[in-house]
């Protein structure tokens, strides 16, 4: 698999919670990596999870997923709101939406594409079209 889609997950919902304070990737792949550890998946590699964390930031912003937070609604400078394309793609993806293993596979079937922009947008088409 290309991208860790729980972590993405994760980092997608942060987004949504970050009014009024500063976005900080690093510590979500943290709490992603202890929830795991619960659920009895352990991370070989916290660091690595770290990585990626901070990766999918500059990958969503740099995507049209999330943007910089409107002061108005809790911007810091330093934090974001979903866009269209950032809720539909936390639509396809969380876990606790039904459904939501076929939208995984149309974008793991993708690879690194599926989240170009122009990509990720006819794939999402698709994945409203089949359910």
């Amino acid at each position: 698999m290309v991208y860790d889609w729980d972590l993405m997950t994760r980092v997608l919902h942060e987004v949504q919670n970050s009014a009024d304070k500063h976005f900080a990737p690093r510590a979500y792949a943290e709490e992603e990596a202890a929830a795991r550890d619960l659920a009895g998946a352990p991370v070989d590699n916290l660091d690595h999870l770290k990585t990626e964390a901070t990766n999918y930031e500059s990958l969503l912003y740099n995507g049209g997923f999330i943007e910089s937070r409107p002061e108005s609604e809790g911007g810091t400078g330093d934090n974001f709101v979903l866009t269209e394309r950032g809720s539909q793609l936390l639509a396809l993806i969380d876990p606790s939406y039904p459904g939501s293993e076929h939208p995984r596979e149309l974008l793991d079937a993708q690879g690194e594409a599926a989240l170009v922009p122009e990509v990720f947008d006819e794939l999402a088409q698709q994945a409203v079209r089949s359910d």
